[in-house]
């Protein structure tokens, strides 16, 4: 499937990475449906946000659970003065 967006430089924070290990599973399935438009478990009015933020250029915020039914939020800070997405960071709702 063809991404959505571009993810910009990629970071997680080591408790979300932790979390990923322990449910054995890559940050590529989750980045994965990230970029494809799936936003996970957001209500509705965070996935019209996040629709109409692949058009004017806003933040996008995808929510999961992984195996271990531990939360991840993948966070895609808004797109700079050309139009360019900077950062991608997978992290815990906590640290937000």
């Amino acid at each position: 499937m063809k991404p959505k967006f571009s993810l910009g430089q990629l970071v997680a924070t080591p408790d979300a990475l932790r979390a990923l290990e322990k449910a054995g599973q890559s940050p590529a399935f989750f980045l994965e449906k990230h970029m494809s438009g799936d936003w996970g478990d957001v209500d509705d009015e965070d996935k019209r946000a996040n629709d109409e933020a692949l058009v004017n250029g806003d933040r996008l915020l995808s929510a999961y659970r992984t195996l271990k039914n531990k939360r991840l939020w993948i966070i895609t800070e808004a797109a700079d003065d050309d139009g360019k997405r900077v950062a991608t960071t997978i992290l815990k709702p906590s640290e937000y």
